[in-house]
């Protein structure tokens, strides 16, 4: 049996067991949490994401927790365990693998300066279609939901093509009404892109900035200091699915998913739906072309042709 506490309440914990020899322990938290301290101050100095920051250490703590080493003892054999570990035992997916990898990279390669993990293959990414909701689903969603605010967030979403993470963080200025567009700041890979803002979209922006009077975040959190988590506008999400009767496994990612792929349906070039969602490449875009029923509803299955 073993507890896990956060490494600021590592000195609270142990002074329990005041009496108690426990040393070394308290010397290995020690180390760990000021470890942990290093990678966190670097990781925000370059302007990390807040959460690759998060995920980064996580992976990090997980790590030295499967080795029960310090820092300094780990090896290239730790790794690779520890890989195969999340591998076989843990049945990860190659993204979950490629984020351990990344963590483990940065820490032992960046940080401290050790060459090992550079030997480290890659597992192939898992070839994953995106879920995505049909027109009508998505018209089903929005009229289960009876809070201004809450529908508000999916409608941007949905009719921006929007990162829960952007919405989130819209404040009141981004909102562009004369020339329709939606200002999304310091998006993943810190860049800012304009994307669309509907008509419906806007008329409800209206309604809401009369009702709620948003100052600094569009979207207030409960206490109306920080801007609303990304968790609590999932929740939304979760909700009116439910309401909704949606069956699919979807998430509130997949009405930017729909939302690509309803224009791409809608004959909209790709390369100006790439410029919309701020993909990097145009490689991760043409992946709506495989979920997309432009070209495929068109086609007769042989299936009708037969008399039966």
């Amino acid at each position: 049996m073993y507890w896990s506490v956060p490494c600021s309440e590592s000195e609270r914990l142990l002074s329990v067991f005041d009496g108690v020899k426990i040393d070394g322990v308290m010397q290995m938290t020690r180390e760990k949490g000021a470890h942990m301290e290093d990678l966190r101050r670097e990781l925000v100095s370059r302007k990390y994401s807040p959460n690759t920051i998060k995920g980064y250490i996580h992976y990090n703590e997980k790590f030295l927790k499967f080795a029960g080493k310090g820092t300094g003892e780990i090896e290239n054999d730790d790794v690779k365990r520890y890989l195969f570990y999340l591998a076989e035992d843990k049945e990860s997916s190659a993204s979950t693998l490629n984020g351990a990898i990344n963590a483990l990279r940065f820490y032992y390669g960046e940080v401290l300066k050790r060459q090992f993990v550079y030997d480290i293959k890659r597992p192939k990414k898992d070839k994953r279609l995106p879920v995505v909701l049909s027109k009508e689903e998505v018209t089903g969603i929005l009229s289960t939901i009876s809070n201004l605010k809450h529908k508000l967030i999916l409608m941007l979403v949905y009719s921006a093509g929007l990162r829960v993470s952007e919405v989130v963080k819209l404040r009141p200025k981004d909102i562009d009404a004369e020339r329709k567009l939606v200002c999304v700041r310091c998006a993943k890979g810190r860049k800012d892109r304009y994307t669309i803002l509907s008509d419906v979209a806007l008329e409800t922006i209206d309604l809401y900035i009369k009702a709620y009077q948003p100052t600094n975040w569009l979207f207030c959190g409960a206490r109306g200091v920080k801007h609303l988590s990304t968790r609590s506008a999932e929740k939304v999400f979760g909700n009116a699915c439910k309401k909704a009767g949606i069956k699919k496994d979807a998430s509130i990612h997949c009405l930017r998913h729909s939302f690509a792929t309803h224009l791409l349906e809608s004959g909209v070039d790709l390369r100006y739906i790439q410029e919309l969602l701020g993909h990097e490449s145009s490689k991760t875009t043409e992946i709506y072309t495989h979920v997309s029923n432009k070209n495929l509803k068109d086609i007769k299955s042989p299936l009708d042709n037969l008399k039966l």
